[in-house]
This record gives C-alpha cells, sequence and structure tokens, in this order.
C-alpha cells in the first residue's frame, strides 16, 4: 500500500511549479516523496525532481493525499479492483459502479491525470517528445491505456459484464495479457472498438486487431510505440 505524505512532503507538493512540476525541497523530502510514488528524479542534469501524475493530483486537490497512480500493484491488475475509496484510478473497465466516476468531476480529473502523464513523458524523453509511451507507463500497462482511453471519451464497461469482454453492456475493457509490453482491448461494438485503436494510436502506442478463437468476438492488442 502507498505511504502518505508527511505534512512537510505535502508542502513541497504544494509549492510546486505549476507548469512543470519542478520541486523543491530537502533531499529526505524529496527522496520520500519518489519512494510514495509522488515525484521522480530526472536522469539528466542537474537531476532535480518532477511531480508524477498522482503527484499533480494531489497538487490540485490541495489536500489529502490519493493512492498513486503508478502504485506496484496497479501493474499486475487483471482484473478490476475495487474502488474502496475515492481516490483517482484510469477506469479500466468492469469496476463496480463508484459514486463520482462520471460527469464533470470526473471529467476534470481525467484531463488532470492525462496532462500529467504527458508532462512526465516530456520530462523522462531525451528529446523532451510526448507523442509515445514513457518508462512509467511500460510498468502500468493497463493503466496507462486505460488513461489514454477515458482521457479521449470512451466509455469503460459497467460491472455486468465479464473479464473477457464479451458482455452485452458495451464498453471498453483493457486487460493484461501473457505477452510482454502488450494489453488486450474488448469492446463488443466494432466501431467503438474501432475507434480505441485510433485513440491508442495517437497516444503513441501499436495496435493490432485479433479474433478470439472461440468466441470469434474481436479485440486489440496494443504495445507502447518506443520510437
Amino acid at each position: 500500500m502507498a505511504l502518505s505524505p508527511t505534512p512537510a512532503q505535502r508542502r513541497v507538493v504544494a509549492a510546486a511549479d505549476p507548469g512543470t512540476g519542478r520541486l523543491r525541497g530537502t533531499e529526505a523530502q524529496l527522496a520520500g516523496l519518489v519512494k510514495r510514488g509522488l515525484a521522480f528524479r530526472h536522469p539528466r542534469p542537474p537531476h532535480d525532481h518532477f511531480l508524477t501524475p498522482a503527484g499533480h493530483r494531489i497538487r490540485e486537490a490541495g489536500g489529502e493525499p490519493e493512492i498513486p497512480v503508478a502504485s506496484a500493484a496497479a501493474s499486475q491488475d487483471v482484473s478490476p479492483a475495487p474502488a474502496a475509496r475515492e481516490v483517482f484510478a484510469a477506469r479500466v473497465g468492469g469496476e463496480p459502479s463508484v459514486a463520482g466516476a462520471a460527469g464533470d468531476a470526473r471529467l476534470r480529473e481525467v484531463r488532470g491525470a492525462w496532462q500529467g502523464l504527458l508532462e512526465l513523458r516530456r520530462m523522462t524523453h531525451p528529446d523532451g517528445s510526448t507523442d509515445r509511451p514513457c518508462a512509467w507507463e511500460r510498468s502500468h500497462l493497463v493503466r496507462a491505456a486505460a488513461l489514454a482511453l477515458e482521457a479521449d471519451g470512451h466509455r469503460p464497461a459497467g460491472p455486468d459484464g465479464d473479464d473477457g469482454g464479451d458482455g452485452d453492456g458495451g464498453g471498453y475493457r483493457v486487460r493484461a495479457t501473457p505477452q510482454p509490453e502488450a494489453v488486450a482491448v474488448h469492446e463488443p461494438d466494432g466501431a467503438a472498438l474501432r475507434a480505441c485503436a485510433e485513440t491508442l494510436e495517437r497516444a503513441g502506442w501499436q495496435v493490432g486487431e485479433h479474433t478470439e478463437p472461440r468466441s470469434r468476438a474481436r479485440y486489440l492488442l496494443a504495445s507502447p510505440r518506443k520510437v
């Protein structure tokens, strides 16, 4: 479980540059924020520290800490975890219905997380590009792909279908696969599935459409583009 930041660390987060997320603080404070998944140390000199998308979310909320999107458990999700607390996580499809999962507030949260992720791309890619996934996305494939889809307005599946993505309710489901650096995206509506493919391609993913051998349902296999 992610550790909550100390009051001193929260003040460092609150004082971060609103545009770049650059942080100023003691080495102990910055190291603590990195440990909690709320900051990262830039690989190039002068090795400044910057907020991660989860850190940006806390700064924008101006209050209680949230479980970082970059938590280690998120990268292992095969089936959706229940949203027990009111914290931000990209919807992978199939989660139980929760209050605040739709509407203007959710839209602001998703857009803020997406902008934070683009900033993370810019700060961690040597060329400063934002057109392809960064290392965080490669280690959190399901959440990263789901965030790209939700931020572009796609509807996640409700809780009434199964993990295979062939429920009748519609909406996308993002699931891990045995293949390295690849996720499966299920959407029973063919046009919506193709729209998901277009969104992921614009977000820097390589996408192919495939057919389930048993059900004959179409699905996407998506991998982060490296160049």
